[in-house]
């Protein structure tokens, strides 16, 4: 298949005004093989982004009717997906070294309206939610612990989705920004709720998200 290119500005501006979300991207995923050594030692590089727009607020009531209809709605296409038995609970399969993590309380892993970006936005690189990992840190069976995490999942690729590396002990990373180690890369992000309230933040997110999991 040819590249499409193009200096015409009006069409430019058409696709930067195209939603991330959509199908319409064809992108194929070509993970480089990440060579496995014992140092552990990360040093942050990528791009940097400025985040100076607030997060969206959300009440509790939504979340709290959200998570019903999730849990519903979700019983029979979650549930199925999910690893239980282990050290932690997760969903998918850690077969191509990816993997995603998440913090939300309210749902066993994603709001409905995130679980269907996330979807279409791994789609679109030819990846679906039964050949990637995803693990949520809100589960109280899961460990908020890097090295255990390294150690269960073994992934090359990690997508940190509005979880602070911090909180993980992980030195700063950028948002959009990623953290390249001998043994895996992490990459990090923000959650969906605030991409669907920030088009900018979707923006700089599909640009260096699709970069970062063809290379």
């Amino acid at each position: 298949m040819s590249n499409l290119t193009t200096d015409n500005p009006v069409a430019l501006q058409a696709l930067m005004d195209e939603t991330i979300f959509s199908n319409g991207y064809d992108f194929r995923s070509e993970p480089d093989a990440l060579a496995k050594a014992k140092d552990t030692e990360y040093v942050a590089v990528g791009i940097p982004s400025v985040d100076h727009l607030s997060t969206p607020v959300i009440s509790d009531k939504n979340i709290e009717s959200s998570a019903l209809e999730n849990e519903k709605d979700q019983k029979g296409t979650v549930n199925a997906l999910e690893v239980l038995g282990g050290e932690f609970i997760y969903q998918g399969s850690k077969d191509q070294g990816i993997l995603f993590i998440l913090r939300y309380v309210a749902y066993p892993y994603f709001s409905p309206a995130a679980l269907d970006a996330f979807e279409k936005t791994i789609g679109a690189l030819k990846l679906t939610k039964e050949n990637v990992a995803v693990v949520n840190l809100a589960n109280a069976h899961n460990p908020n612990d890097f090295k255990r995490i390294m150690q269960f999942f073994e992934p090359k690729k990690i997508i940190l989705l509005g979880v602070e590396p911090a909180s993980l002990k992980l030195p700063p990373i950028e948002h959009n920004s990623y953290m390249k180690g001998r043994i895996a890369t992490v990459f990090n992000t923000f959650s969906f709720e605030e991409m669907f309230a920030d088009v900018n933040k979707k923006k700089l997110f599909w640009n260096e998200f699709k970069t970062f999991i063809v290379s």
